[in-house]
């Protein structure tokens, strides 16, 4: 079972999000154009980290997002794992993933559940109250944001609910990236699974952002990787390999849940 998968490692308008979503036209364009099945956004990818404004620019319900990633996943006929964005709700603002499959349709919605206080989140947006879980080419999946990475019990939850392939979209600031690196290795090799992971890249205000995107195997090896600059990251993946991989080292079979 072959797929072409893509990362959009795209820079960001700092709280813009009409000049955003022409980016993001072009990318899904290009995408297709690649040949890809599915294409993969950053985080917050409509305003970026421009918090302190999240009451204005924030997107009622994530409706204009929604119906603006699914009409263009229905044109293109290309699944979309819509990074993040700014969701105002009657409560406040959630940072929210979005995945449009190929139809057109809408689903799936994750709010973030782990806020990141170094960047001040837990200031201005709400942690999520649901799990990442959704499916795509009759597969289940997962998607989880950034700073949830850092939390392996969260992202094994996902794989013991099935998830053979777990997307990861982030604002991953450059001082960091080495972590950013091997944590989603170690990520991927714990959990037998593909793990995806779209960073995105340039700068704002406040931080400098690291790219280095990433599609890796249940091995853990690194399929693709980005650079620092702006490009579309992409890779074949076979999915039948998770099984074969967890075949061979059963972990999940040898797990001791009644210890931990």
């Amino acid at each position: 079972m072959m797929h072409k998968i893509g990362l959009a490692q795209m820079d960001i308008a700092f709280g813009n999000p009409d000049e955003n979503k022409k980016r993001v036209e072009q990318w899904v364009k290009k995408a297709s154009d690649d040949g890809c099945d599915t294409l993969v956004l950053p985080e917050l990818w409509t305003t970026g980290y421009d918090l302190t404004r999240m009451d204005i620019i924030a997107d009622d319900g994530a409706r204009d997002s929604s119906s603006f990633l699914t009409s263009l996943s229905k044109k293109h006929s290309i699944h979309i794992v819509g990074g993040s964005v700014a969701n105002r709700t009657q409560n406040g603002v959630s940072n929210t993933l979005l995945v449009a499959d190929s139809n057109g349709r809408l689903v799936k919605q994750y709010s973030k559940l782990h806020l990141f206080k170094l960047m001040d989140e837990h200031h201005y947006l709400l942690p999520g109250q649901e799990d990442g879980m959704f499916s795509l080419h009759e597969t289940e999946m997962a998607g989880l944001i950034c700073y949830d990475i850092r939390f392996p019990e969260w992202f094994r939850k996902h794989v013991l609910m099935g998830a053979k392939v777990v997307f990861v979209v982030a604002e991953w600031p450059a001082e960091r990236i080495d972590h950013w690196q091997t944590l989603l290795r170690a990520r991927a090799i714990e959990n037998q699974c593909f793990v995806v992971a779209c960073n995105r890249v340039g700068s704002d205000p406040n931080n400098e952002f690291g790219g280095c995107s990433l599609i890796i195997g249940p091995w853990g090896e690194i399929l693709s990787k980005g650079s620092q600059t702006e490009e579309l990251v992409s890779a074949e993946v076979n999915l039948d390999e998770v099984e074969k991989v967890r075949k061979q080292i059963p972990i999940f079979q040898d797990r001791r849940p009644d210890f931990y």
